[in-house]
């Protein structure tokens, strides 16, 4: 199968695989080439496939929706973070929610800012 991974700004992965475990809203299911034409909603958490070479290789996964058409997986998500083992993949998926939880801050602070000098303009036109 042709697993491709899609992120908002970018193809994140495409790469031929063996099976495909996902997290879906009612439960996790497993893909295999001879498997029927499938569709799914994602849920956030764990995404793992074997390539045709062989291992595992794992991904933290944002909601997003899966479409298996033929040989082809799409898979079309807000975000996705790749490691080796599950132990560093907890930690790469930490730092990145950090690094949002500081991003959104400094977006809120600049918004309350812009807001209060909207309503000190409003109240110097009086």
């Amino acid at each position: 199968m042709l697993l491709k991974i899609l992120l908002p700004a970018e193809v994140m992965m495409e790469r031929e695989v063996k099976k495909i475990v996902a997290e879906a809203e009612n439960g996790s299911f497993c893909l295999m080439p001879n498997h029927i034409d499938f569709v799914a909603t994602l849920a956030p958490g764990i995404f793992s496939f074997v390539p045709t070479e062989g291992g595992q290789e794992l991904l933290a996964m944002d909601v997003g929706t899966l479409v298996k058409k033929g040989s082809d997986v799409l898979v079309s998500t807000r975000n996705a973070v790749k490691a080796a083992e599950l132990g560093k993949l907890k930690q790469v998926v930490v730092e990145q929610y950090d690094a949002l939880d500081e991003r959104e801050k400094l977006v809120r602070s600049a918004a309350a800012k812009l807001e209060a000098s909207l309503i000190r303009r409003f109240v110097e036109l009086k």
